[in-house]
């Protein structure tokens, strides 16, 4: 299937995030390790390379199912983490366990809807020279209208914030371990993984694949916390929310001083001035300003808040791997 490249094969910790995953988790680990076991023969691979899984605190049988792959599989090894800490910390778990135990980290999604047949290109690329290498994907025709659209305004607002992102791309990269230890110098709490990685530098490109539907369980990323998800990237990397305030403030003055001015001029003339109505919408209106503007401010000072503890964004409660040799 792959040119054989017996020469310096690199090792390679293909990690995955897990969280209520029982339903899938079977079917995705024949596919990886049937990919693995492609690639090591084909020489594109060393033979310690391996996948790592990662459980996030499920709830369901995740961790039993991982016990029993590592039972029965020597490429494959597993941390429990003592409780859900969510998707990018625990995808940040794994990376760290990796990086002392690799040449580099592939990071996928456990329901592999991401296409694993871009992993050996990824592995190319790689061995090209390339230390970080996005998996992008080609469209978003497999989403809803919703999601599509409101993917491309996240993107588009995180571009105008000045935030360098790589567009249709989500976790499924690979980074080498010189990577992996820039990435992991970065120890704020509020992480946004997609938006940090452009930003280190070092030689970068991507392969392109189409997605896939999810075969089995259910989407880990609902609205709600689709809508966290954005505004922990919008607030980890920009403060204009912050200054777009500022700037309301002085365009509701500047209309303030308008009213005053039409407010004195009709009384000076004599008239009598009526609005019942449009003054309590202006001030419902700008209540609901302030009230959002406060809103805006005191989530960058929840952020503060959060960092300032400095508490570990995890705990590892059992760790099956082991030191392998380089």
């Amino acid at each position: 299937m792959f040119s054989a490249m017996p020469k310096n094969a690199p090792r390679i910790a293909i990690v995955v995030p897990c969280y209520n995953e029982q339903e899938v988790l079977p079917m995705s680990n024949k596919t990886l390790s049937d990919l693995l076991s492609d690639m090591i023969t084909g020489g594109l691979i060393s033979d310690n390379s391996y996948i790592l899984y990662v459980d996030d605190g499920s709830r369901d049988n995740t961790w039993r199912i991982i016990e029993s792959i590592i039972a029965g599989n020597s490429h494959a090894e597993g941390i429990k983490l003592a409780a859900n800490a969510g998707h990018q910390n625990a995808l940040i778990a794994g990376l760290e366990t990796a990086a002392d135990h690799c040449d580099a980290a592939i990071s996928i999604d456990a329901d592999l809807q991401d296409d694993i047949l871009a992993i050996p290109r990824m592995v190319e690329k790689f061995r090209e020279g390339y230390e970080i290498v996005y998996g992008v994907r080609n469209s978003r025709e497999s989403d809803s209208w919703f999601k599509r659209e409101s993917a491309q305004g996240f993107y588009r607002i995180m571009r105008h914030l000045g935030v360098k992102s790589v567009y249709n791309h989500a976790d499924f990269r690979l980074m080498s371990a010189a990577a992996l230890k820039d990435f992991l110098q970065y120890d704020e709490r509020n992480m946004f993984i997609r938006g940090i990685i452009p930003g280190l530098g070092r030689t970068q490109t991507s392969v392109y694949y189409d997605r896939k539907p999810r075969t089995a369980g259910e989407s880990k990323y609902p609205l709600k916390k689709m809508i966290n998800f954005a505004v922990d990237g919008i607030t980890s990397f920009s403060v204009r929310p912050v200054r777009m305030v500022f700037f309301f403030g002085i365009g509701f003055l500047l209309v303030a001083l308008g009213i005053f001015i039409y407010v004195m001029t009709r009384y000076f003339e004599g008239e009598t001035i009526e609005g019942w109505t449009s003054l309590m919408l202006s001030i419902w209106f700008c209540t609901g300003v302030i009230l959002m503007s406060l809103g805006v401010i005191g989530e960058y000072i929840g952020k503060i808040y959060t960092e300032v503890k400095h508490r570990p964004r995890y705990s590892i409660e059992k760790s099956t791997i082991t030191q392998r040799k380089k």
